[in-house]
């Protein structure tokens, strides 16, 4: 800007009040009146290309035409979310975040810091235990694995694995989607890349993913940009580490112009959940609630997986013969994503430590 190792997410709703001060929804007509006399939500970091969030963000402005939707940063990262909330805790203008879409390592964080504010969406029970907070302060909303986004025009021979980024081939040409010491997707990226090569999910892959863009850096097949759709269709990152879905959606978006191949790796297939929450210092706080809402009906789940996401409520839905064939026979191959791991929370943590504190002493690139 999005988890157990060795175990799928076990794909398993309290409505909410008008209060700020109430955390599940009773009355969604209330709720609704209340979001509409509000007038506005503001979102951060939800680029229209990520996950399908351009159709999402559509569909919740279609069905409430009286919510203006202020949206703030689209390219930023978790942390830079988290710092908008701290830096307009008194303010209840234009620039003030109501609502979050981080990794879910970063939810706790914002949790201790009093950051969030509870809230139980009436789809709640169909959430995996195992991805929320049981108070309601972040929730999964979507998940996808790392891939890699390669333009064909340029890259001849598709890497199939992570080692194959370092092949003299590859100079010049491999990038992040975002920068290591801030980006959730960036920091899983690197630790994939630490899994790999053997390592235990944790700090130990977070070193050895350190080790490893090190070695791809110091052979020059590294680039030090924020990987996205217009520097992968222009050559200057002809390679990007990217969640599968926004490698899917930027392939569909190119539409062959150039062709772009995208490739689930053989080994280090890191799933990753990121998380919804609602800041503690909402300006718009029923209209934030009412997003929340939108996004976890069968409705808002079915646009992110529009957007090739797997939304939290995947095997809830499909349970009950609400998601389209289509949909289902749109995602890459199920055989894909049977080496994925979900690392725990405790995990992630550990990982994104060590990424974060030593990128810049042990592998020296200035993403940007």
């Amino acid at each position: 800007m999005m988890k157990r190792t060795g175990t799928a997410l076990s794909m398993t709703a309290a409505f909410l009040m008008v209060s700020t001060a109430i955390s599940s929804a009773q009355d969604l007509a209330a709720l609704e009146a209340a979001a509409k006399a509000e007038g506005m939500l503001t979102t951060i970091a939800l680029p229209h290309d990520w996950c399908g969030y351009g159709e999402v963000i559509a569909g919740f402005k279609a069905k409430y035409p009286e919510i203006t939707v202020n949206e703030l940063n689209p390219d930023a990262g978790s942390a830079d979310e988290l710092e908008a909330v701290r830096a307009n805790k008194d303010n209840k203008g234009p620039q003030a975040p109501d609502v979050l879409d981080i990794g879910l390592a970063f939810g706790p964080q914002a949790q201790s810091e009093g950051l969030l504010m509870p809230y139980k969406v009436s789809t709640w029970d169909s959430i995996p235990d195992n991805v929320k907070d049981a108070d309601g302060h972040w929730y999964g909303d979507y998940y996808g694995v790392l891939s890699f986004a390669v333009n064909t025009d340029i890259v001849k021979t598709l890497p199939t694995d992570w080692s194959d980024l370092l092949k003299p081939e590859y100079a010049a040409s491999v990038a992040l989607a975002g920068d290591p010491r801030a980006s959730n997707q960036a920091i899983f990226g690197v630790h994939a890349a630490g899994l790999a090569t053997g390592a235990a999910a944790g700090e130990a892959a977070g070193e050895a993913g350190l080790n490893f863009f090190a070695e791809l850096n110091k052979a020059g097949n590294f680039v030090p940009t924020i990987g996205k759709s217009g520097t992968l269709a222009q050559g200057a990152t002809p390679i990007v580490i990217w969640w599968d879905y926004n490698a899917l959606s930027g392939r569909d978006a190119l539409n062959g112009n150039p062709p772009v191949e995208v490739v689930v790796p053989a080994s280090g297939v890191v799933a990753g959940v990121y998380v919804q929450a609602i800041s503690a210092y909402a300006p718009h706080p029923n209209a934030a609630k009412l997003w929340m809402e939108y996004l976890y009906s069968d409705e808002g789940q079915l646009g992110w997986l529009k957007g090739y996401c797997h939304p939290i409520r995947f095997n809830d839905m499909v349970a009950r013969g609400v998601v389209p064939q289509e949909m289902l026979d749109a995602l890459p191959p199920a055989a894909a994503y049977e080496k994925a791991v979900f690392p725990t929370l405790d995990e992630q943590n550990a990982a994104k430590g060590v990424i974060t504190s030593k990128w810049d002493s042990v592998v020296g690139a200035n993403v940007q």
